[in-house]
Formats: C-alpha cells, structure tokens, sequence
C-alpha cells in the first residue's frame, strides 16, 4: 500500500515538473520521474556515506573515490546506517526492481534504495552528475532538494569494444568499463578473435596466441582503396589471468563481460595457426588487411567443431556470462561450395544449401552451449537459412531484419549500423571538421542520429517484447590507439544509453542541455571525447 502511494504521489507531482525544473537536474540517461522540493543539502567532508549491508560495501567506496576526484570533498565510509544524515545507501528488493532505485535529497539528509547493490551504484551515478552540476560555496556543494524515481526500459544495455583489430592494454580496457559504468551500460561486449588477430589465450591451443595473434603488418588507409602496408609486425593478446581480472573488474561494477568468438567467417587467424581447420588445409596468413575473407571454417569436418568446443570450455570457465557471442556474419560460402567434406555434410543432413548448412554449423555449436548453461547471441544473418528460436539475434543490417527475428519469436539485441556503429564519422562533412579517418565511405553518425533510434520500430506492443536491448559497436579497423577509441565513443555512448534507459521519454533538445554536466565528467576523467556536439556541429 505504502509502495502504491508513493508511485502515485511521484506519478502526479512528475506531471507538474517544468522544463526548466528539469534541466537543473541534469542527469544522463534522464530519470523516469523527477520531482524537485523546496530546499538544498550542504555536502561537506562531514557526509558520511553510510550502509548497513556489506554488499554496498564497493559501491560506497568507489562512489567516495569519484567524488573526491570530481569536487575534491573526501566523504568518510561508515557500515553503519543513519537515518538522520549522511548519504544513506540501502538495498529493499521487496519494493524495488533489480536496476529500479530512488535518489532522494532533503535538508539534512540523502537517501538511495534500490533493488540491489547494482541499482544503488545507479542511484549513485546520478548523484555524482548533480554533484558536479552544484554550485560551490564556503561550506561545500549545494545541492538542490529532489525526489528522484527511476529504472530502465531496455534490460540489456549494451557496447562492443574490437580488439582484434587493434589491440588496447588491460588498463585501457578498464577505463572503457568505467565509461560504460557512468552511462548506466550493463553489458560489456568483448570481440576477442577475427581475421587480423586472436586475442585470448587458449591454453589447449598454443599456436592461437604464438601464431595467430600476431599478423606482419598492417593496412594504410581505408580497406577498399588503399595499397599500402606499414611494413611493423602488430599482435599481441590476453592470457587467461588477464581476462579474469578484467571479468572481476567489470562485475565489481555490475556490468557483464559477453566474449564472441567469431565462426564460421572472420577465422583467418585461427586457420593460419590451425589450418586443417580450413577447407583447404591452407597455407594461410594472419590477414593484414580489413574487409571479408572468403577462408572460413570448414564446416564439414568433424575436428572443426572438437577445435570449437574445445576452445568454447575454456571460454565458459573464463567468463560467467549467461550469453556467449559465436558471431555468424559475412561469412562467404565460396570455399563451402568446392569443399568436397562440406558439400558431403550438405547430403548427409539433408540441407538446401550453404546457408543452411551455415544455419546447421551455428545450431549445432549452439546446442553444445546450451548443453554447458548457456545461451547464444548471433549476427543477423544467421536468420538467412533458418535458426533457433532460443537463439538471441543481434540486428546490425537494420532495424527492419531486427523487427523480422522479433516477429519469428527470438529475442533480439538492436545494434542497426546506421544507428550504433560508432567508429563511422560524427559529422557530415568530417573533412571540413577535421575529423580523425574513420569506417564508411558516406557514413555519418551524429550524436542527435544515434539518439533518434526506435528499437520498437516497426513492432507491435506484444511483438516488441522480443527487444530486450541496445548497443553501441566500436570497430577498430581506423582506431589504433585507446584516445582515438575514446574520441569516437563519446559523446556517442550517452545517446545511446539514453535510447535503452528512456527511450518513451527521449528529448534531444533536453539531452543536449543535460550533457553539459556530463562533458564536465568527461574532462575530470579525462576522457578524450569528439567536441562537434558540444559545437552544435552534425
């Protein structure tokens, strides 16, 4: 009853809240409800972060560490909960959702109750932007009196990072978590192997990091154009306790690392260390090029498949993950159609043609993960020659294939590249802006386009159900250094935070203004970030 009331009273006074009253408090992605009050809380050396569950024990002290750096006030730590002053951190799952909280600051005291530890980081993640948007005084930060409700739309968040293309260092990695962390992302997306490198360690097979995680050289320039080569050996990889530490440190954060390991295409890197893997049994070479190779594995060999599962049990125990990405794209079937072995298991299993004998590759290795506890996330085109229903899609082509998996019943990860692939150009003219070189030969992405995507478009009520999520796609073909990544996923990250966290409340006016506080988040990370919204530049 005391639950409904308050839902009521937060549902009538939202109404009321002016756009102005908004805008002061400036929290991205933006709130279900924001309610201001009369009054303001004094933030001094003397607001003690208090709790009376262990489990925020993390959360507290990671929020102390932020704050210190953001505003330089250093806010003591207490296991102890007060309920008279201080920041007062509490978990109640009997009324709250899992990543639902509320954010409530009063005269004397702040309140964050969430569902769990994880929605309580949330609760503290938008306090942190009010902090930094408060004025200072003599005393210390004054922040305005607010009740604040929220949750998302979207359960899954998300954002992929390539490595394969080039490589970042663990701490690199880190910091990218630490960005998703801030923009209220849940799900870290790690695209660990491709043509150009292998990147995790396989202790079952060697030849992965000592082979194919190295490739002789690397293109100049855009892939489709370009000659030139570098003429520098690049590779390198991450060992097994390499990926832990980054696995704990996401989660200490909440946020869920999903490895993919690319089949049947992008596998030039596992075929040159392996090459019985191939149709062909090569020789092949670590590509050093971009674009699709028409080498992939053969998917009528027995042992490709030992090789696969093999290296799947070892990625299983490496990563607690529910979902494992097993990619599915561009995978060309010229070497299918020649391949004496894949054409046999076409006949043998009574299949159409190549795309469904790539159809019967997927399940089956899909099969086997279920079999492990797991489930499978694919590119769209794995949809071309029939899949399962238990299988997630992942819609890059569009938004319309993404709305076609919904309505045959998979559930379904928007990522449609016109929208989420964050490593196209930010402007319309990048050449008058100077923008760094980039993917796509006419390829745009502002901010204000990222923003605009529907991940419902298309789709009834009911059939939107099949949407459980969002993400952003940072390829690295043109991104060789961890500052130039970073440049290309924000602003671009917070648009698309928003479109998962609030997407029936989206306003790119308001958003614009908001992000002003989190640009100031930006440079006290010192995050490098592209400039040209901030501009009023697209």
């Amino acid at each position: 009853m005391k639950r409904a009331i308050l839902t009521s009273i937060f549902a009538l006074l939202a109404i009321a809240v002016t756009t102005a009253q908004k805008a002061e408090f400036a929290i991205v992605p933006r709130p279900l409800e924001v309610v201001a009050a009369d009054g303001n809380y004094q933030l001094t050396q003397k607001s003690v972060i208090n709790y009376d569950d262990t489990q925020l024990d993390f959360v507290a002290r990671l929020f102390a560490e932020k704050v210190d750096k953001s505003v330089g006030i250093v806010l003591p730590v207490k296991n102890k909960l007060s309920k008279s002053s201080g920041i007062s951190l509490m978990i109640d799952a009997t009324k709250f959702a899992d990543e639902e909280y509320s954010l409530t600051i009063g005269k004397r005291r702040i309140a964050i109750v969430g569902g769990s530890p994880k929605a309580v980081l949330y609760g503290l993640q938008s306090l942190r932007q009010l902090i930094v948007a408060a004025p200072a005084t003599p005393k210390g930060i004054m922040l305005d009196a607010v009740a604040i409700h929220d949750k998302p739309t979207l359960a899954y968040r998300g954002s992929m990072l390539d490595v394969c293309r080039h490589i970042f260092t663990v701490e690199q990695v880190k910091t990218f978590i630490d960005m998703l962390s801030l923009h209220k992302i849940n799900y870290f997306h790690w695209h660990l192997t491709e043509d150009q490198g292998w990147r995790i360690e396989i202790k079952r097979y060697p030849e992965l990091t000592r082979i194919g995680s190295m490739r002789d050289e690397t293109a100049i320039g855009k892939y489709h154009i370009t000659k030139r080569k570098d003429g520098a050996p690049y590779g390198g990889y991450f060992t097994q306790e390499q990926v832990r530490d980054i696995v704990k440190y996401a989660s200490d954060r909440y946020i869920t690392v999903i490895p993919e390991i690319e089949m049947p295409g992008h596998a030039v890197a596992a075929l040159a260390s392996y090459p019985y893997l191939g149709c062909t049994g090569g020789p092949y070479k670590v590509r050093t090029i971009w674009g699709i190779s028409k080498e992939v594995f053969c998917a009528g060999k027995e042992s490709t498949f030992e090789f696969l599962e093999n290296v799947l049990a070892e990625v299983i125990e490496l990563f607690p993950s529910k979902y494992i990405h097993i990619g599915g794209d561009e995978c060309p079937k010229n070497a299918w159609k020649v391949c004496e072995a894949c054409q046999k298991r076409i006949a043998d299993e009574g299949l159409a043609d190549e795309h469904q004998l790539q159809s019967y590759f997927m399940e089956r290795i899909e099969k086997w993960l279920n079999k492990h506890g797991r489930h499978a996330i694919g590119w769209d085109e794995i949809l071309k020659g029939g899949i399962s229903k238990t299988t997630t899609i992942m819609a890059w082509n569009s938004t319309k294939i993404g709305a076609t998996a919904a309505k045959l019943g998979n559930n379904v990860i928007m990522s449609p590249k016109f929208y989420c692939y964050i490593d196209y150009y930010q402007t319309m003219e990048p050449e008058k802006n100077n923008e760094p070189l980039a993917n796509g030969r006419k390829r745009q992405l502002p901010v204000s386009k990222v923003y605009s995507l529907n991940p419902f478009e298309g789709l009834t009520a009911e059939e939107s159900k099949a949407v459980i999520g969002v993400q952003a796609n940072l390829w690295t073909e043109y991104i060789p250094t961890f500052g130039h990544a970073q440049y290309m996923a924000l602003p671009r990250l917070a648009a698309l935070s928003e479109v998962g966290w609030s997407h029936p409340r989206k306003d790119y006016a308001d958003f614009a203004k908001r992000m002003e506080t989190m640009r100031k988040i930006y440079e006290i990370e010192e995050y490098r970030y592209a400039p040209y919204m901030f501009q009023g530049i697209e």
